[in-house]
């Protein structure tokens, strides 16, 4: 009988990218995907919700809250129950959460029903995310770990894009609720596909007796290897798992890394989610046509997925600490530069895309990073709280939109206002990558 022992991030680091890796990250992009479409259905639709029911600009500020403040509930909550009992499980329930919701805002009769509705889709739209995340951070090699995973990332900006793009198509032919419809029947479709071929993940079924055939099996068919019968897998340190998730994100040196992650997130996603709430409005009242607003808007997240590609590739080569800090710092100056583009549609597409390329792609990056920080026990708990710091920001940035738009006035001023926080981020992260912890500042966790 062998009694070897042998690390699940071992095996996975020296083996050749497998087609059940392949599937892994392939599902995971699928499903954020889907996640980015609806987060970003309300956005596209509001210019609809003032025309046909007759409301005010500022009336709909807390139906984006709502959205947004399920969504940090959802990764507060989510977070431990993922890392006790399994990322697969959480995902599966936080889409069919997201389905049921998109469905019923369709139905909606009055912008206080969608506000309610909007926080029960965040709930699932909170759990989805991370769980992604962490599931294919966990299926890729370390070798190539930001790039496979930010490929997989960004169907999330891919979605938000495609929210952009099927709104400029099917809004003037099925209105508003016909996007909801479409956004809500996709993930009913995608579940048992899920749960059928989706595997758990191998890091949290190290350590575990029960599921001790099922990983061996897993690893076998991602390394080739015939000869795991008998031998020990193990994910972390066991000595790791006596302390709780929560503790674990500040320990070890981890205090100010964890702290300068969440400011980062903060301030990121309450720019971005300002700009996905507010820059169709900005762009419909600046006199563009419903079309044209919308394939601006899409250039927000489709710059994302193309610089978050390429940084993704160029951190897997120099490392995040020399990528991310300089990245949000030309976020800030693109997005200072942006209002003065509103008169030119194509310059300001251009100026948009340049936006979503430094801000969108550092956001995606920034996430994939969360889930190399900590240890296989807390590693969901730790992105999902860092994504629900940034969720506060989102709430705040959605829930101020309408007012520092009228206290700027002006277009120019407003996009120098909402620059601040992004050159806020870029600070952190540089105070990230200055003071190094024992588990080595902006360096992925084992």
């Amino acid at each position: 009988m062998n009694s070897k022992t042998l690390h699940v991030n071992d095996i996975i680091d020296s083996s050749p990218l497998s087609a059940l890796q392949i599937r892994v990250l392939l599902l995971c992009f699928l499903v954020v995907v889907l996640d980015g479409f609806d987060t970003a259905a309300i956005g596209y639709i509001a210019p609809e919700l003032i025309r046909e029911w007759g409301i005010e600009r500022s009336q709909l500020a807390p139906a984006f809250a709502a959205g947004l403040f399920g969504m940090l509930v959802g990764s507060v909550g989510f977070g431990p129950v993922a890392d006790r009992h399994g990322r697969k499980l959480v995902l599966l329930i936080s889409l069919l959460i997201v389905a049921l919701g998109t469905l019923a805002c369709a139905l909606a009769p009055n912008i206080e029903v969608l506000t309610a509705l909007r926080f029960f889709t965040g709930l699932g739209l909170g759990g989805v995310l991370p769980n992604a995340i962490t599931l294919s951070s966990e299926y890729s090699p370390k070798r190539r770990r930001m790039l496979l995973v930010t490929l997989s990332y960004s169907g999330f900006t891919l979605g938000l894009a495609l929210g952009g793009w099927v709104a400029a198509l099917l809004l003037p032919l099925v209105g508003w609720k016909g996007l909801l419809l479409c956004g809500g029947i996709a993930p009913l479709v995608l579940l048992p596909i899920l749960c059928l071929v989706l595997p758990e993940s191998i890091c949290f079924m190290a350590d575990k007796p029960a599921h001790a055939r099922r990983l061996r099996d897993i690893l076998g068919r991602i390394s080739g290897r015939r000869d795991l019968e008998g031998v020990v897998l193990t994910g972390d340190v066991p000595q790791q798992a006596l302390r709780s998730p929560a503790s674990t994100l500040f320990s070890e040196g981890r205090a100010l890394r964890t702290l300068m992650l969440w400011l980062t997130f903060f301030c990121c996603l309450f720019v971005f989610y300002l700009l996905t709430s507010w820059l169709p409005t900005i762009l419909r009242d600046s006199g563009y046509a419903l079309g044209q607003t919308a394939r601006i808007a899409a250039m927000l997240p489709f710059g994302g997925v193309v610089g978050g590609i390429a940084m993704a590739m160029l951190m897997d080569r120099v490392g995040a600490s020399r990528v991310l800090p300089p990245l949000c710092l030309c976020a800030a100056v693109a997005l200072a530069l942006t209002g003065t583009q509103l008169d030119n549609g194509m310059a300001l597409l251009l100026m948009v895309f340049a936006v979503g390329f430094t801000l969108t792609g550092a956001l995606n990056n920034l996430s994939i990073l969360a889930a190399t920080f900590y240890p296989t026990h807390a590693r969901a708990t730790g992105v999902a709280w860092a994504l629900s710091a940034g969720r506060a920001g989102s709430i705040i940035g959605s829930m101020l939109g309408a007012v520092l738009f009228a206290a700027a006035g002006g277009l120019q001023v407003f996009f120098l206002w909402i620059a601040v926080p992004v050159l806020v981020a870029s600070l952190a992260l540089f105070a990230m990558s200055i003071r190094r912890p024992a588990a080595s500042q902006l360096q992925p966790q084992e």
